[in-house]
């Protein structure tokens, strides 16, 4: 027999030849209406860290004489910058040692643009970490810490997918630079898609207090495994109202096998754009509700293409995961591991369909052919590249996009102008840009004005010069 208590009702589980009896009976002791997660905080919070990381930021110095009209009057602005003043931040977060080795994971955005970062665990041991992997699109990153041997605390991963709302979670982390702080709570909300924070949005929400300071931590189950790395939450006021968000593990599990290797991000690339089935869309296809991701376009080198996905079908599941929407589509085909298989299951008008996908990096195709802009036009300082889908990966934007892109706007006219990192040009003077080749020919002509056209964000955005 075994005994769990919840509040003021102790839940009896008689363990029979036929398998588990549940019953329920009023509470007999003190001993039986007690609730403590003591046990569970001893054995977990060991392996949660205070992640602390030192930037230096460059600020322009300014002379004594700047404020004189009669000085700047003869000198301007320029004459009266003096030497750049270096300024030391330092930011802190939270960790979770995953592995007896030394690796913890954290949040991108707690180390991101540390020069130094240190790792100090709950017993006051003091570790400078190493960066293997931080990953802008998930928020996550792996540290190494080196222990001269010597034993370290760890949390082991658990399957964020066997989740269900109402299971009981603790929430661990430093808020606020208080301290080591446990909260506890439930799981409000599984695959929460609008929260903003990643490219890949498939959150777990829960109601355990998490706050500033909180980033990086750990949201651990009953079982005392992983199975969430605190990132967000949603307040107006700053402070916890009920509403956290954190990775699931099984996306922490992807970018932890990124780290055990060259440390470089490589995801399966599916070579399609997929929308949300709305409900118009659902009823036109005899749908009960809206569910699944449609196919909007396909690559021409898609593995989803060769495996016989076309425009228009509705991806349904992914290895028997269900899809809600193309949210959760990215977010399941993101986990995967390339060299594998997957099994897409879809509905194409009616017919129930499954399609068998060789999961590969996303190719280099075109060459990218990495190119400075040079020469007397408005588009001097651009460094540019041919659009591929690796390279599209790496700046995050459509992968289906074809063209230039800009790499970096560089300091000469194009930066003043405004073009930004991932903005891809579209047309320049009424003629399409296919190629860098194609761009640098036609800014050989000499031209008294510029027209030109760009997408930034899939938005398509005109100018004149």
């Amino acid at each position: 027999m075994r005994f769990v208590q919840l509040g003021f009702l102790t839940i009896v589980m008689v363990l029979t030849g036929a398998g588990l009896i549940r019953a329920e009976e009023v509470p007999k002791s003190r001993d039986q209406i007690s609730l403590s997660f003591a046990p569970l905080v001893k054995s977990t919070a060991p392996a949660v860290v205070n992640v602390y990381a030192k930037r230096i930021s460059r600020q322009p110095g300014r002379s004594p004489f700047g404020s004189d009209p009669f000085f700047r009057r003869f000198f301007g602005n320029d004459g009266f910058m003096g030497r750049p003043r270096e300024r030391v931040q330092n930011s802190l977060g939270s960790g979770v040692i995953v592995e007896a080795s030394g690796f913890v994971v954290t949040n991108h955005h707690v180390i991101k643009g540390g020069t130094d970062i240190r790792v100090v665990l709950s017993d006051k041991r003091e570790f400078d970490a190493k960066l293997l992997v931080s990953d802008e699109r998930t928020d996550l990153a792996v540290l190494k810490i080196d222990a001269g041997g010597a034993e370290l605390p760890f949390l082991r991963l658990g399957d964020s997918d066997a989740l269900e709302v109402g299971d009981l979670v603790l929430a661990m982390g430093n808020p606020f630079g208080v301290g080591q702080t446990v909260t506890s709570g439930i799981i409000s909300a599984l695959a929460r898609t609008r929260v903003g924070v990643t490219n890949y949005q498939f959150f777990i929400q829960t109601d355990a207090a998490i706050n500033p300071g909180n980033s990086g931590g750990a949201l651990v189950d009953m079982a005392g495994q992983l199975i969430g790395i605190n990132t967000a939450i949603f307040s107006r006021s700053g402070g916890s109202v009920g509403i956290g968000f954190a990775i699931p593990s099984n996306m922490v599990k992807s970018v932890i096998f990124s780290a055990r290797g060259d440390g470089k991000i490589v995801r399966p690339w599916p070579g399609v754009d997929v929308q949300d089935v709305t409900a118009d869309i659902a009823e036109s296809l005899g749908f009960d509700r809206p569910v699944g991701a449609m196919v909007s376009s396909v690559h021409p080198l898609s593995p989803l293409g060769k495996a016989g996905v076309e425009r228009g079908d509705v991806l349904m599941s992914v290895n028997k995961k269900k899809i809600e929407n193309a949210r959760e589509f990215a977010y399941r085909f993101a986990t995967l591991r390339v060299g594998k298989d997957a099994v897409i299951s879809l509905r194409r008008r009616g017919e129930a369909i499954r399609a068998k996908v060789k999961l590969v990096a996303p190719p280099e195709e075109p060459a990218r052919k990495l190119t400075r802009i040079r020469g007397r036009t408005p588009f001097s300082g651009l460094l540019v590249a041919n659009l591929s889908p690796a390279v599209a990966e790496e700046l995050g934007v459509g992968s289906n996009e074809t063209g230039v892109v800009i790499m970096e706007a560089g300091r000469g006219p194009a930066l003043q102008i405004g073009f930004r990192k991932g903005d891809i040009l579209v047309e320049i003077n009424e003629q399409r840009i296919e190629s860098v080749t194609a761009l640098v020919d036609l800014l050989r002509k000499s031209d008294d004005w510029w027209e030109f056209v760009i997408n930034r964000g899939g938005k398509i955005r005109r100018g004149r010069l």
